[in-house]
């Protein structure tokens, strides 16, 4: 009995020998084919302002929630808003950008704008977590710092834009152009060179330029008091300059009031610093957009209505898709490609190509970025759509070519 007890034991612990050794079994379909791996987990942060500081960076973001899913909810897509006073707040600003690394399945983050804050928060994350693929647009901080810090910068080409939104303010009929700024935006790089070209293109030209100072928002009077000094000072500078002149301001919350006196005034408007069928239009002109939201053909007509009934036919322009709501969406189409293997790092095509998916019938045009002391950059793509004129159409600035002396102004 005990002999017999002790083979059966044997031979139990044997096969338990053999059960733990072999190898599971690859997971099968129902046809009995090996499936196919299970992708990993890939969760994209995308940090903007609030609609008061950037409405169509914040929409571009829950459009990429929409189609992708929340985090929170077993989707990919975290969405974080730096404060409205992010000067005085940057360690809000820090630590909102930082606080998405913490996040073990992080993998892209986008920082749209890439205000004052963002290199310090990018340097944070690149220490504890240099795995995370970080993209910025529209930076306000050194040129050189925000590229060593960032895989990707991307900016609306300034550079070209400084020579070609002359060239539109002319052919739209303008003999001035009234540039309106105040000194923390002129002491960002790719804005001041900007203001710089536009000069030389105003001499190029035959246009009068002019540089008027408003008040920051960041300061103490805030948004609401810098919005009401555009409104003020609208009048007088259209009595003084004439109605023939196109006025331009470098600040996204001042972009509305302009509009709308510049309609009121009978003056020109090429278009807004970061363009857009909604940058500005809709609270100018009192337009509800909720049931066209998302789909930009349609916003462009319905604005494009409204401006022509109030009086702006051929006088005011934006590009027919926001360039803050696209870069939003283009960068994180980027940054997902690119983790996933489908795109690469340093590719201008595939930045231009993730770009042109949310913008059917619109062609970016690009170029790297050219540093003037060193030369081009590739981890800085600079990008711009032709400008669309209300009432009359694209103007076909993105056909012109700009002359080279342009690239080498300072």
């Amino acid at each position: 009995m005990f002999k017999k007890a002790l083979a059966l034991g044997l031979s139990m612990v044997m096969a338990f020998s053999l059960m733990a050794c072999a190898k599971p079994a690859e997971p099968t379909t129902p046809e009995g084919n090996p499936a196919a791996p299970a992708e990993k987990k890939m969760h994209i942060g995308i940090v903007t302002g609030t609609v008061s500081q950037g409405e169509d960076e914040l929409r571009g973001a829950e459009a990429m929630i929409e189609k992708y899913g929340d985090a929170n909810t077993g989707g990919m897509i975290k969405h974080v808003t730096y404060p409205d006073n992010f000067m005085q707040e940057q360690e809000t600003t820090i630590a909102q950008i930082v606080g998405l690394s913490d996040d073990p399945d992080m993998k892209v983050i986008v920082v749209n704008q890439a205000i004052p804050g963002t290199v310090a928060a990018f340097k944070q994350i690149r220490e504890k977590r240099p795995d995370i693929l970080l993209l910025a647009n529209s930076s306000q901080e050194d040129t050189a710092m925000i590229e060593a810090a960032a895989d990707l910068v991307i900016d609306p080409d300034n550079v070209n834009r400084g020579y070609l939104m002359i060239l539109a303010a002319k052919k739209m009929g303008a003999n001035t152009f009234v540039h309106i700024s105040f000194p923390r935006h002129m002491s960002i790089e790719l804005l001041s060179l900007r203001r710089n070209i536009m000069e030389e293109a105003c001499k190029d030209l035959g246009l009068k330029f002019v540089f008027e100072t408003a008040p920051d928002p960041m300061s103490d009077v805030g948004v609401p008091g810098a919005q009401q000094f555009i409104l003020e000072k609208m009048p007088a500078w259209v009595d003084k300059y004439g109605k023939d002149t196109a006025f331009f301001c470098t600040n996204d919350a001042q972009t509305e009031p302009l509009l709308k006196r510049v309609a009121e005034l009978g003056a020109i408007f090429v278009e807004p610093d970061l363009p857009s069928p909604i940058m500005g239009y809709p609270g100018a002109f009192g337009i509800d957009l909720k049931a066209e939201a998302g789909n930009w053909p349609a916003i462009l007509a319905k604005v494009e209505e409204t401006v022509v009934a109030k009086g702006g036919a051929k006088r005011m322009g934006t590009w027919a898709y926001s360039y803050g709501y696209t870069a939003t969406q283009g960068l994180v189409e980027y940054g997902k490609n690119v983790v996933e293997g489908t795109m690469q790092k340093d590719n201008m095509a595939d930045v231009l190509k993730a770009f042109g998916e949310y913008t059917p019938g619109a062609e970016w045009n690009g170029s790297l970025f050219i540093d003037r002391n060193s030369g081009e950059i590739k981890n800085h793509v600079m990008v711009y759509q032709d400008t669309y004129v209300f009432g009359q159409g694209y103007l076909g600035n993105s056909k012109e070519v700009v002359p080279e002396k342009y690239k080498s102004i300072k």
